[in-house]
Order: C-alpha cells, then sequence, then structure tokens
C-alpha cells in the first residue's frame, strides 16, 4: 500500500462526476524585499479563489484563461500535486492528495513543458516502461500503442531517442504516453504547441475519435482556441482564479453579444442596401458587389437579414464571419473588476 493511498477509502462509483471541484482556494506566501530595504516582506498571493467546477463524466472541456489566471494550480491540484489551501475536490471519485497513486492510474496528464519520456531512450522503450508501471500485458500494450503509432503517425521516429526529436515530435509522443494506459479522463495542457497546421489537425481528428471510441472525459487548458472549437463542447474561462464563464461553446458568443458579419456578394453592384434597424453596413467592396454587414445574433437571424436583402438584390454567394474565440476571452477579461 503507497503512502499516499488510505486502505479504507470506499472504490469511486461511475454515478459522481468525472471531475467536482467545490469552493477551491489555493494561496502562495511569497517573500518580496522593496528597494533599498534589506528586509523581506511576506504576503500571500492567492491564485485560484473559490472555484466551483464540475465536469461530467465523457465531457470535453476547455478550461481558458490569461497567464497567471490560475489554470497551472488548478490542474496540480486535481492530479495530486498541490493540496488545496481550503475548499473539496474530487477526481474521479477520489481526492487526489491521498488517492494519488491509484488515481495516476486512472488519468492521462500532458503538463506542460514537464515530460514523462526518458530522454535517452528510444520512445518506444518509454513506451515499454510506462506500461509496465500500469501493469498493462505485453498484448494489451502492442495492441494500443499499435493504435497510437497508427493515429498519431509516430513511426517514422518511434526507434529515436526522446532527445533526439523535435518539439512538435515530442508532444505527440507525449500525448501518446498520457493515452497508452486509456485513462478515464485526458488532462491536456497545451498539447498541439509546436505542431505545423497539419500536425494539428491530425493530433485533433485523432483525440476526437479516440474520445468516441472510449468515453474518455477530456479537459483541455490552451492558449490556441481552435482546440477548443475543434475538441471540445464546452468552455470554462477562469479569470483571477475564478470563473468569469461557463457553459456551451456554441452559446459563448451570444452570452457576450458579440456582432457577426455576414459577407453579402451581390449578382449585380449596388452603392448601398436597405438594412433593418439592428444591422450596420461594415464596408463596401469590390465595386458594390461585396457588402459585409454587422449584426448582433441575439438581435437579428441570417434569415431575416437575408429575406430583406432578397428583397433588393440577387444574392450570388455568402458566408458568416463568427467574432473570433480569442478576442470574445479577451472582452470577458475586460468586464472582470
Amino acid at each position: 500500500m503507497s503512502q499516499h493511498d488510505t486502505p479504507d477509502t470506499p472504490a469511486p462509483t461511475t454515478a459522481e462526476p468525472a471531475v467536482l471541484l467545490e469552493g477551491l482556494r489555493r494561496d502562495y506566501r511569497v517573500r518580496t524585499a522593496a528597494p533599498g530595504e534589506r528586509r523581506r516582506r511576506s504576503r500571500i498571493v492567492r491564485a485560484v479563489d473559490r472555484l466551483d467546477l464540475t465536469v461530467a463524466r465523457g465531457e470535453a472541456v476547455g478550461f481558458v484563461g490569461a497567464n497567471g489566471a490560475g489554470k497551472s494550480t488548478t490542474i496540480k491540484m486535481m492530479t495530486g500535486i498541490l493540496q488545496p489551501t481550503a475548499g473539496g475536490v474530487r477526481v474521479l471519485g477520489r481526492e487526489p492528495v491521498p488517492e494519488r497513486r491509484r488515481l495516476a492510474r486512472e488519468i492521462g496528464v500532458v503538463f506542460g513543458q514537464r515530460s514523462q519520456l526518458w530522454w535517452d531512450l528510444p520512445l518506444r522503450e518509454s513506451y515499454r516502461i510506462l506500461a509496465a508501471m500500469h501493469r498493462m500485458s505485453e498484448a494489451a500494450r502492442e495492441a494500443r500503442l499499435e493504435r497510437l503509432v497508427e493515429g498519431l503517425d509516430l513511426a517514422p521516429f518511434l526507434d529515436r531517442p526522446v532527445r533526439q526529436l523535435s518539439l512538435g515530435q515530442r508532444m505527440r509522443g507525449e500525448v501518446a504516453a498520457a493515452l497508452l494506459h486509456s485513462p478515464a479522463l485526458v488532462i491536456l495542457d497545451e498539447p498541439t504547441i509546436g505542431l505545423d497546421m497539419i500536425s494539428k489537425e491530425g493530433l485533433r481528428r485523432f483525440l476526437r475519435e479516440d474520445r468516441a471510441e472510449r468515453g474518455t472525459t477530456l479537459f483541455l487548458t490552451t492558449h490556441d482556441m481552435g482546440d477548443v472549437e475543434r475538441l471540445c463542447e464546452r468552455i470554462v474561462v477562469v479569470s483571477e482564479g475564478n470563473v468569469a464563464y461557463d457553459g456551451a461553446l456554441e452559446r459563448f458568443r451570444d452570452h457576450l453579444g458579440a456582432p457577426r458579419e455576414l459577407i453579402v456578394d451581390l449578382a449585380e453592384p449596388r452603392d448601398r442596401l436597405e438594412l433593418p434597424e439592428r444591422a450596420e453596413l461594415a464596408a463596401v467592396e469590390a465595386e458594390g458587389i461585396r457588402h459585409r454587414i454587422r449584426f448582433r445574433g441575439s438581435e437579428l437571424t441570417v434569415p431575416a437579414l437575408l429575406s430583406r436583402i432578397g428583397e433588393q438584390a440577387e444574392v450570388a454567394d455568402l458566408s458568416l464571419a463568427e467574432p473570433a474565440i480569442e478576442d470574445l476571452v479577451r472582452e470577458i477579461y475586460g468586464r472582470r473588476p
């Protein structure tokens, strides 16, 4: 029995959420000295402040925020690396600190720049060691590894020492290491860092497919909003250690009332169009052929807008530009007191 596991802890049930954070708080004591002073003064910095969050099993959640918002500290408490100052944490029905070893067998983590691969060994050997640590049979290891090698395109560098891999190759190797034992919860911190666009899309596609096959819960932190949009149904924005927004990704833009832009190409040029009261002309381009029209989805629907335009001119082509998620996240930060 590990010193981190309590022998009388009841076995968790699948009815419990994958992640349950209640009033979570983490304080750090920081010592600083003012210019010209020798004596260092102590102060408390609150990294996470009364954070409440529930993630159901099988959900895919994007956990985003600016640097210093409390994301990494929250993950460290979820994985048992840090003890909360106050509040409760349960992950897969377990308390992360006292049950850290047991929890490690049920979760997979890619955590920033911290590697779980052996630097001087070929990538393949790292997987042998990790499989042994997770008590996987040889048959189970080889079957799972075959799927990971194919899905993440690891074959070209599987027998190369980890220290010789590029950042993008190593990140794909790290993701494979986190998924090797088929964990119930996968926590990914910046999983597409260092990847080119083709590799990014390949990784995202594999994560979607693997999650669909296994019903895995995904908890994703990233600054690449393309990751969130392609992998998650729900977005949680944290600011100053607390939740600033929590909801369905598809409702995120409407929640902020951010303007959308309808780009309309007309069959014949026109200098101007009569628009509904809640729409405004952003620009006229291509000598009157292309009109860019801004409106808010909470105030005006696309069919209503197109109906009004269709009364005046024939529409040859159209597209809808949504506000960028990055801009919406910045807007949320700007609204925080």
